[in-house]
């Protein structure tokens, strides 16, 4: 695989991971109460405990996004440049 497509690749994989992540926050935003019933079927958890596990999810993988895509993206995009 060529630098130029690692680069691509990264690129696609930044845009698509931002995308699922703001769908699932928006999905917690407006349509909680759905997901909430439907966790609640599998999982006995508290509201607190909901929210806690969701905002915590949200964070872990936008700082994934962030290390994994966004970052060597960054850095392959300036080496080159330079």
């Amino acid at each position: 695989m060529s630098y130029e497509a690692i680069r691509q690749v990264l690129l696609y994989a930044t845009l698509i991971n931002y995308a699922i992540l703001i769908i699932w926050f928006l999905l917690f935003v407006f349509a909680r109460q759905f997901l909430k019933r439907l966790q609640g079927s599998w999982f006995n958890l508290s509201d607190n405990t909901f929210d806690v596990i969701h905002y915590s999810g949200i964070a872990f993988y936008k700082i994934a996004i962030i290390m994994f895509n966004l970052v060597p993206w960054i850095a392959m995009t300036l080496a080159r440049n330079s």
